[in-house]
């Protein structure tokens, strides 16, 4: 990422004044919830509250298993510039007779939560109960990925973009925008059409990329995909074109029209997003659909692997004190989660593990990064299935158990959205390299599954409690 200004250094303090004076006389934890479409953000998110709210029994989040956690209560969020988090409109989804899954993430949203709790050891406890407000943002994957747009220049992110189109398997997704490429001259004067058809169908590239047989990941500029109220903006018509990482792109040609619609993106739209928001956060989940990329094969594996590498690099080093939770704060901890965890047996969730675990620590290593805690985590927020074996031609299968929803199909079964059925998904192989070469493609089975009933007024869950413990922890001690 490109040295930070001057200007871009005060945008950072205020944010962090602002945060200081919102929680004036009680402290406050931002907590940046984010993940590639489709991961499980907004069940997350409604989860995670409604078990503080509801008191829910989490053996491995120590304040509320040692009942220290007195109240749980929402608030207004800190930021009016920020739409709410619509926890009550979702909940009621996921509770109603017909229970669907609440709809995915697609701007940025907040939500304060306030914990009165009372704290360890005796001293503390005689300063009475104390407060902290946790909020919550909401943001898409998608926008994580635009981070290091700011540390390249228009010709080298189309240098880079169109080399990795040309090999596989992008290479076959990309065949209608290389034929349109291959007909524009960057140094010829810019056309207005060209640069609208040329978005048009790099946009339709990044869709195909993204389907659930290739399942990649690094797909940025993240609001092609996810564009929120930029539709139709010229901030979204540009493309890369088929230039050196050095070219010298002249004035008023369609190369230079294209760089300039870039760099207006990164400026108007990348930098508010980090400054304002992401630059400000104490800690981070990061969800990770890692079982669709295991089921799409090694290319997809290895772009995931590249997604997460560049997500590091955006995270800033170091750890908060006080001066820097007025002045900038830095990310302390966070989770990579490989989300829906409830759609394999328990014998592989330590397995699922640790393939995410391989995953992130070359990531790092490729990223040369260090600073916040990381924790991995196999994790459903709400597990939406049940565990059984089943015997089958004389062998016991591991199975799990759900209502899969209407119109899920599965070895030529189509389900109806109202039995329930028991699913061999597959095992995951006990040497997580052995994931990473390739081989599992088409291996897994799974079929999308409704929404539990709730028991009284808990959701069952996976690890829901222990990444609890990792992210907010401390904060209750």
């Amino acid at each position: 990422m490109k040295r930070t200004s001057f200007f871009d250094s005060a945008r950072i303090a205020a944010g962090g004044l602002k945060d200081f004076a919102s929680g004036l006389g009680t402290p406050s934890l931002r907590l940046g919830v984010t993940g590639l479409a489709r991961s499980g953000k907004t069940v997350f998110i409604t989860a995670l509250v409604h078990a503080l709210l509801n008191q829910t029994r989490l053996p491995l989040f120590d304040a509320q298993a040692q009942g220290r956690i007195t109240r749980a209560y929402l608030e207004p969020q800190p930021d009016d510039d920020l739409p709410r988090f619509a926890y009550e409109d979702h909940l009621a989804r996921l509770t109603a007779d017909d229970r669907q899954w609440p709809e995915s993430t697609r701007r940025l949203s907040q939500l304060r939560l306030t914990v009165d709790y009372t704290p360890q050891g005796f001293i503390a406890r005689r300063f009475g109960r104390h407060r902290l407000h946790v909020d919550i943002v909401d943001y898409p994957g998608e926008w994580l990925l635009d981070l290091p747009l700011l540390g390249l220049s228009y010709e080298q992110w189309s240098a880079e973009t169109v080399a990795a189109s040309r090999l596989a398997p992008r290479q076959a997704l990309a065949r209608d925008w290389h034929s349109f490429l291959a007909t524009l001259d960057p140094l010829a004067p810019a056309d207005e059409q060209h640069a609208v058809k040329a978005a048009e169908l790099f946009t339709s590239y990044l869709a195909r990329c993204r389907g659930g047989d290739v399942s990649l990941s690094a797909l940025p500029p993240g609001r092609f995909l996810m564009p929120g109220d930029l539709a139709g903006s010229p901030l979204l018509t540009f493309a890369p074109l088929d230039v050196a990482a050095d070219a010298d792109l002249p004035r008023g040609s369609l190369g230079a029209l294209m760089a300039r619609r870039y760099d207006s993106y990164a400026a108007k739209v990348v930098k508010p997003f980090f400054f304002g928001h992401f630059a400000r956060l104490d800690c981070q989940i990061v969800l990770v659909d890692a079982l669709t990329a295991l089921n799409a094969g090694a290319d997809a594996m290895r772009d995931l692997q590249k997604a997460l590498g560049d997500v590091l690099q955006a995270f800033r080093q170091g750890s908060n004190s006080w001066a820097s939770a007025m002045f900038g704060r830095r990310i302390e901890r966070i989770v990579f989660a490989a989300a829906k965890a409830d759609l394999i047996h328990h014998t592989s969730h330590d397995r699922l593990e640790a393939i995410l675990d391989l995953i992130v620590k070359d990531a790092a290593a490729r990223a040369e990064y260090f600073g916040a805690d990381i924790d991995i985590a196999g994790l459903a927020a709400i597990r939406a299935t049940r565990e059984a074996t089943v015997k089958q031609k004389g062998e016991e299968l591991a199975c799990i158990v759900g209502i899969p929803q209407q119109g899920e199909t599965i070895g030529g079964q189509v389900f109806n959205g109202e039995t329930e059925a028991a699913i061999f998904p597959g095992d995951l192989p006990a040497d997580p390299q052995e994931a990473l070469r390739g081989g599992l493609e088409g291996a897994l089975h799974f079929v999308k599954f409704r929404p539990p009933l709730t028991v009284g007024k808990s959701f069952p869950h996976i690890r829901l409690d222990r990444t609890l413990e990792f992210l907010l922890g401390d904060r209750f001690q």
